[in-house]
C-alpha cells in the first residue's frame, strides 16, 4: 500500500468519526431533552402526592365503625 491510499483512509476513518460524533451528539441532546421532561414530569406527581398527603393528614378522621353496626339486624346480639 501506498502512503497516499493510507492518507486517504486515515481521512476516511476520521470523517467517519467526526459523523459518529456527531450522531451520538443528537442523540445525547435528545436524551436531555427527553431527562428533562420527564424531571419536570416527575415533579408535579411528587406535588401532586404531597398535597394528598398533607390533605389526608389534616382531615378530620371518621369515627371508627363497629361490627355490630355492620350486621344485618338479626345477627346482631
Amino acid at each position: 500500500m501506498s502512503w497516499a491510499s493510507e492518507a486517504v483512509g486515515a481521512i476516511r476513518k476520521i470523517v467517519l468519526i467526526e459523523d459518529r460524533v456527531a450522531q451520538l451528539a443528537d442523540r445525547v441532546d435528545r436524551l436531555a431533552s427527553s431527562y428533562a421532561e420527564l424531571d419536570r414530569r416527575m415533579l408535579r406527581i411528587e406535588a401532586k402526592f404531597e398535597l394528598i398527603e398533607r390533605m389526608a393528614s389534616s382531615a378530620p378522621r371518621p369515627a371508627r365503625v363497629r361490627k355490630a353496626q355492620l350486621l344485618p339486624p338479626e345477627e346482631k346480639k
